[in-house]
């Protein structure tokens, strides 16, 4: 129930933020939202994969911005572990030395760059990971257990809104879809996703990845929610296999 009542509490946050902005809620505002209720100086999220180039989709400052580049680039990082081992990354201070030993480029430039402390949470969905967000601080911080709480909890709620966005020919994320939800049922939205791509890694014999991705490109293709068509798929009204289009079925679960 705890874990319920933050859901909401960041929920609003964001919803707030998006209003401000006066546009649909996406990753931006999870971003900002972040950094007004943390003890930090900004935040970045990138979308990362193992198959594709990763690329920075959102920063809310100069330092921010140069942070994701930084670590894409050079492939070291509090981002690119955190991706790479599916777990959160707390850094209260680089000038560590071990932390030196560990990024030898990377924690030189960001103390240049006028970051001294790096959060970095994984995006994360069953076997999905889908990008990473980053936040920072000039000063050596160390986040408190309930606010690393909601910091997983804005990394959770940019999973939903990556997950959920729509791409289009340039690559860039069209978000709005869990907006028109009304941030209702996060829960089992989520819960679906993962439930469908199961499914599906059953009915074309290949690894989580590729069948998220061939869910999505269905999605895209279709003009459809991601959501709508995981809960086609869940309720068997829609099956995939691998030689032929996916086809709509009469099956009801």
């Amino acid at each position: 129930m705890r874990s319920d009542r933050r859901s909401a509490r960041i929920q609003v946050l964001v919803a707030e933020q998006a209003a401000r902005r006066g546009g649909r809620v996406g990753v931006v505002d999870v971003c900002t939202a972040a950094v007004a209720a943390l003890p930090v100086g900004g935040a970045g999220l990138s979308a990362m994969s193992r198959t594709t180039a990763s690329h920075p989709l959102c920063s809310t400052d100069d330092i921010s911005e140069q942070l994701e580049e930084l670590q894409l680039t050079l492939g070291e990082g509090p981002c690119v572990d955190a991706f790479t081992h599916g777990s959160v990354v707390l850094t209260p201070d680089l000038l560590t030395g071990a932390l030196q030993d560990r990024w030898t480029v990377f924690a030189d430039a960001a103390l240049e760059a006028g970051a001294r402390a790096v959060f970095a949470l994984p995006l994360q969905m069953g076997a999905i990971s889908p990008g990473v967000l980053d936040l920072y601080a000039d000063v050596p911080t160390v986040l408190d257990a309930e606010q690393l709480a909601d910091a997983m909890a804005f990394a959770d709620l940019a999973t939903l809104l990556l997950l959920d966005a729509r791409i289009e020919e340039t690559g860039g994320p069209v978000d709005g879809a869990l907006a028109d939800r009304g941030f209702q049922d996060l829960g089992g939205y989520r819960a679906e996703i993962d439930q469908a791509t199961g499914i599906l890694t059953v009915q074309l014999g290949v690894g989580i990845d590729e069948t998220f991705v061939r869910l999505r490109a269905y999605a895209y293709t279709q003009g459809r929610r991601l959501a709508d068509v995981a809960a086609d798929v869940v309720a068997h009204r829609l099956r995939f296999s691998p030689d032929t289009e996916p086809e709509r079925t009469d099956e009801e679960s």
